[in-house]
């Protein structure tokens, strides 16, 4: 199986573009994982926000393959600490065939065709994170859950 991160428009922030490498270079050492950038839309001053999110979900819903399983990262998803966190991704590890996708959407959230879609969510927090900040905070959690799961020693309970 491979893991796989789906997200609308290119991280712009050097910091953060550097430490989501690192942390994506990391995982690989673990697993399969990539990262897919959507380009996030042109225009959109004239777009409602549903239209904004009726667009980028058509350009999600074509960057899934068939079989996929779909998380979206949502704020009204589950939460979990990194442990039980490492214990869902073990399962799915298990019971995924193809490719566990995670998506973080765009600036307004999903629309009704990506929740449609999507198996499962998780919230990372109950608290707001830019769009940039959260790519980097996933990436470190999945690395996080990837060393837990291999008894390694970068987390500490």
């Amino acid at each position: 199986m491979k893991f796989c991160l789906v997200v609308i428009g290119k991280t712009v922030e050097k910091h953060y573009i550097a430490a989501i490498q690192d942390y994506v270079e990391r995982v690989q050492h673990y697993t399969a994982f990539d990262l897919e950038v959507i380009p996030e839309l042109k225009n959109t001053k004239s777009l409602s926000k549903e239209q904004q999110k009726e667009k980028e979900g058509e350009l999600l819903l074509k960057a899934l393959q068939p079989g996929d399983t779909v998380v979206l990262l949502d704020e009204h998803g589950k939460e979990f600490r990194s442990v039980e966190f490492a214990a869902w991704v073990e399962k799915k590890m298990h019971t995924v065939a193809r490719r566990l996708v995670f998506v973080i959407g765009g600036p307004y959230g999903f629309s009704p065709a990506v929740y449609a879609a999507a198996q499962e969510k998780i919230s990372l927090s109950k608290m707001t994170f830019s769009h940039q900040m959260i790519r980097l905070i996933f990436v470190e959690q999945f690395y996080r859950a990837m060393t837990i799961l291999n008894n390694g020693p970068y987390h500490h309970e």
